[in-house]
């Protein structure tokens, strides 16, 4: 089984992951791309029972960024950690800056790309939403 571990800036706070990561996905949303400071946020989904705490919860800061959705980060050094959603309990967002290993899968398109920064450019060939990709999603041309 896989096993992650991540931690803040000051590595005053620690985290650690069991298993597979969900679908990884480059999320070029507004709210991503200022939480994180750059073009895009690079995430994938867990479950709850897949992560824990290994130090530093004293640390951690919550901020509501929409009405169910709660970023924690540190508040030290203000590293973003991860995201919880009060309407899905059993899930976790995790951004992939703050690991420490590679996980076994790689990105699986870009997302939200229909509020992309307009200074940036995706040059890859990964497939690109406007919204989340689900079972209505357009696929952008790339090319």
């Amino acid at each position: 089984m896989q096993k992650l571990s991540g931690c803040c800036l000051c590595e005053g706070i620690a985290y650690e992951i069991a298993g597979e990561l969900g679908p990884i996905f480059n999320c070029h949303c507004s709210k991503c791309r200022r939480w994180h400071g750059a073009a895009f946020r690079t995430r994938a989904t867990i479950s709850t029972a897949q992560f824990r705490w290994i130090r530093g919860q004293k640390l951690l800061s919550r901020y509501y960024s929409s009405g169910f959705v709660v970023k924690h980060f540190c508040s030290a050094c203000g590293s973003n950690l991860i995201s919880t959603y009060d309407n899905e309990l059993d899930k976790i967002g995790i951004p992939l800056g703050g690991l420490e290993q590679s996980p076994s899968n790689e990105p699986e398109g870009h997302i939200y790309v229909g509020s992309k920064s307009p200074w940036f450019k995706i040059t890859d060939d990964l497939p690109q939403y406007d919204t989340w990709p689900g079972s209505h999603a357009k696929v952008r041309e790339t090319r």
